[in-house]
C-alpha cells in the first residue's frame, strides 16, 4: 500500500489509501488576500499566526505555507519571507508543512530550516522545472506535489493530463525518487464551466491509483468556482472525491460543513477506527433550529464565464492556474 510520510519536528502523518484524509490547510497564502500579502511584506505576521492555530484547531493535518506577496523580484524578496515564515508557524505548531513556492531558491531556502519532512508544493511536467526541482526533492529527501500540466498548459483531456503525471512519476524514479514520494494533483476543473469536471476526476483519480499507485491531492475548492453556496458543492464532492481515491486536499478546514463531510467520509471509508474521531467530535452536537438554507436572492454577479457559471466581479485571481497549481483561497 502506498504511503506517502510527512513530519513535523514532533509528529508523522502517512498519507495513503488506508489512512484518514488528510486536510492541508490552504489560508496562509496571500495569493487574492491582498490584506495578507500586505502584512507580510511589512514583517506583520499577526494574521499568520491566527490561520495557524484557527486551523489546527479546525482539524487541519497539515498547513500550507505560500510567501508570494509579489510577482516583482520573487527571487529575491520570496526566499526570505518564506522562511521567516515557515519559522514562525512550527514555532507555534506540530504538524507537518507544505512548503508552496514557484520560486526554487524559496524552496531550497524553505527546506534547510523546515524541521522534519516537508511536503513540497509544487514540480510541474515543465522540463526546466523537473530539472530544478526533483534534484531538491532527492537531496532533501522530501516527498513533491506533481501538478499535471506542462509547457503547453492545462490540457482539458484527462488522458493528457494523466500521462504528464506519468512522466513527472518516471522522470522522479530516473532522480531515485520512490512513487510513494509523488503526491499527484490532476487539476480539479470548475465544474460550472466544466459538466464533466467531476467525472473526469474520478476517473483520473482511478488510473492514479491503480496504474501509477500514487497518493493524490488537489486545490479542492475549485470545482464551485462560480457557483452559488459553494461550500454546498464542495461538501457534496468530497466524499466523492475520497470514494474515488483521493487522499488529500489543500482546502479551508475553518468550513465547518466542509470538514463535517471530510471526517464522515473517513467513517464510511473504514479510516476512523471504530468511528472514534467521529464521536469525540460530535458528541454534543445539537441540530440547529430551524434547516431551511435560505437561497441567496441577489443579482447575478458582473463578469464573464462559460455556460452555468458567473464569474466573481474583481475576483480575477481565484482559479486562476500558476506555476504551483490552481489555487482558490475561500
Amino acid at each position: 500500500m502506498t504511503r506517502t510520510i510527512v513530519a513535523s519536528a514532533t509528529r508523522e502523518i502517512i498519507i495513503g489509501f488506508d489512512q484518514p484524509f488528510c486536510v492541508i490547510g490552504e489560508r496562509i497564502n496571500p495569493t487574492g488576500r491582498k490584506k495578507l500579502a500586505a502584512e507580510m511584506q511589512a514583517g506583520n505576521f499577526e494574521t499568520v499566526i491566527k490561520d495557524a492555530l484557527e486551523q489546527v484547531a479546525a482539524g487541519a493535518t497539515m498547513l500550507d505555507i505560500n510567501a508570494g506577496v509579489t510577482s516583482v523580484n520573487p527571487n529575491e524578496t520570496e526566499p526570505g519571507l518564506l522562511v521567516q515564515t515557515l519559522e514562525i508557524v512550527q514555532g507555534l505548531v506540530d504538524i507537518p508543512l507544505a512548503i508552496d513556492s514557484s520560486v526554487t531558491a524559496a524552496i531550497e531556502a524553505g527546506l534547510k530550516v523546515a524541521k522534519g519532512r516537508p511536503l513540497v508544493n509544487s514540480v510541474t511536467g515543465e522540463e526546466e522545472k523537473l530539472e530544478a526541482i526533483l534534484p531538491l526533492v532527492k537531496k532533501y529527501d522530501v516527498p513533491v506535489v506533481a501538478i499535471s500540466n506542462d509547457e503547453t498548459g492545462i490540457s482539458m483531456d484527462p488522458d493528457v493530463r494523466f500521462a504528464v503525471a506519468k512522466k513527472i512519476v518516471e522522470r522522479a524514479m530516473d532522480h531515485g525518487i520512490k512513487p510513494h514520494d509523488i503526491v499527484v494533483d490532476p487539476l480539479v476543473m470548475p465544474i460550472g464551466a466544466l459538466g464533466d469536471a467531476g467525472r473526469q476526476v474520478f476517473q483520473l483519480l482511478y488510473r492514479l491509483r491503480n496504474e501509477l499507485k500514487v497518493n493524490t491531492t488537489c486545490g479542492l475548492s475549485n470545482i464551485s468556482f462560480g457557483l452559488p453556496h459553494r461550500h454546498g458543492i464542495n461538501a457534496g464532492f468530497i466524499p466523492m472525491v475520497i470514494g474515488a481515491g483521493m487522499t488529500s486536499a489543500i482546502m479551508n478546514p475553518c468550513r465547518p460543513q466542509e470538514m463535517e463531510a471530510v471526517r464522515a467520509a473517513n467513517v464510511l471509508n473504514g479510516t476512523d477506527a471504530n468511528c472514534t474521531n467521529w464521536i469525540m467530535t460530535y458528541r454534543d452536537h445539537k441540530p440547529a433550529e430551524g434547516g431551511a438554507v435560505a437561497a441567496a436572492s441577489a443579482a447575478p454577479a458582473a463578469g464573464g464565464g462559460g455556460p452555468g457559471i458567473t464569474w466573481p466581479a474583481g475576483d480575477s485571481s481565484v482559479a486562476t492556474p500558476s506555476a504551483s497549481g490552481w489555487r482558490r483561497l475561500s
